[in-house]
């Protein structure tokens, strides 16, 4: 949801202002557009400008064409308004969307960190144990959403000073990296960092570049490497309206493993973040009137699944084994396109 490009290297008031024009010509993603342009405009120190985004989010959260997710929405501007002096407001959203319970672990994770940046450490460990246990209580497998909250868990019952519990034990077994997460969230890591010997400076810092990394990955939505993939009806049809696009694509039924093929290679290379957009004839022909371009002009199929992936339509890959597999069989991944990947 947050940008993950260094400030130097981006206008984001710039970008802010482009995703709002993106978001009136794409309503239907308005809330995803609208999110991270109020990211950017944090990122740029216009924290007002940001709240006035959230707020006209939270205006628009009315009858049937409601947010899809405004706990999400609330906790974004709750620590928006922390960071530049409002927190009492911040504290009162923070409180409601406890009261609320959401399903979403986004949110949770959001609002437990905002205490824990401000220090507030037993309420964040409040926050994301209440989290943990409403999200994953007799769940057989943590969904990838739900690592941030065992992770940050963890990280603030460290600082804390108390032992090892269940929930731990779990955030040890689903943590990715090879430094474990006592190493990573030792509290007196830090002073080692005023150590005159050159290895342990230098050992220390590749500590903290990992952390760095793996909380990126679990906070951020990094835009994604995305891969388009026309569901089997849409494919025939393109290819009946659009001949010249066959080469371009094997048949229907070839189609979804060809693009699993694709996918494990740019994992094998170390390509992250990557992703599946599923196409639409409509939404095709719809974008190549918007570009001035011809639909049968296959340069055209790269960018429309870039475009898909940055209105927030991807799909991250590869899914849990248990989850439904993208193909839209209505099998579990690992019995289907997964079941290869064991």
């Amino acid at each position: 949801m947050r940008p993950d490009t260094p400030a130097e290297n981006v206008d984001h008031t710039a970008e802010a202002a482009r995703l709002e024009r993106t978001a009136g010509q794409y309503p239907e993603d308005a809330e995803a557009l609208l999110l991270r342009a109020a990211a950017h405009l944090e990122l740029s120190g216009d924290r007002p400008a940001a709240a006035a985004l959230y707020d006209r989010l939270l205006a628009s959260d009315t009858g049937q064409a409601g947010l899809e997710n405004p706990y999400l929405v609330r906790a974004l501007k709750a620590s928006n308004l922390w960071e530049y002096g409002h927190e009492a407001e911040a504290r009162a959203i923070i409180d409601g969307i406890r009261a609320a319970t959401p399903r979403d672990p986004a949110p949770w994770a959001i609002v437990a960190e905002s205490l824990e940046a401000h220090d507030e450490l037993e309420q964040a460990h409040e926050t994301f144990t209440e989290a943990v246990r409403l999200l994953l209580t007799d769940v057989p497998e943590p969904p990838v959403t739900t690592h941030p909250l065992l992770f940050g868990r963890h990280r603030v019952r460290r600082m804390l000073g108390a032992a090892h519990d269940e929930w731990d034990a779990l955030a040890d077994t689903v943590h990715p990296l090879p430094v474990t997460l006592d190493e990573l969230h030792d509290p007196k890591r830090v002073w080692s960092l005023g150590s005159e010997n050159p290895a342990e400076l230098e050992a220390e810092i590749s500590r903290l570049r990992a952390e760095l990394g793996a909380y990126r990955t679990a906070l951020s939505r990094p835009f994604p490497v995305a891969v388009l993939h026309w569901p089997a009806q849409e494919l025939t049809e393109l290819l009946e309206a659009y001949p010249s696009l066959a080469g371009e694509y094997p048949s229907p039924g070839e189609h979804p493993a060809t693009i699993e093929t694709a996918l494990r290679e740019l994992a094998a290379s170390g390509t992250l973040n990557l992703g599946i957009v599923a196409g639409t004839v409509p939404s095709y022909e719809a974008f190549a009137a918007s570009e001035g371009a011809s639909p049968d002009d296959a340069d055209l199929l790269p960018q429309y699944a870039t475009t898909l992936a940055a209105r927030g339509r991807a799909l991250p890959w590869p899914p849990q084994r248990s989850a439904p597999c993208w193909c839209g069989s209505e099998r579990a991944y690992g019995e289907c396109h997964g079941a290869a990947a064991v």
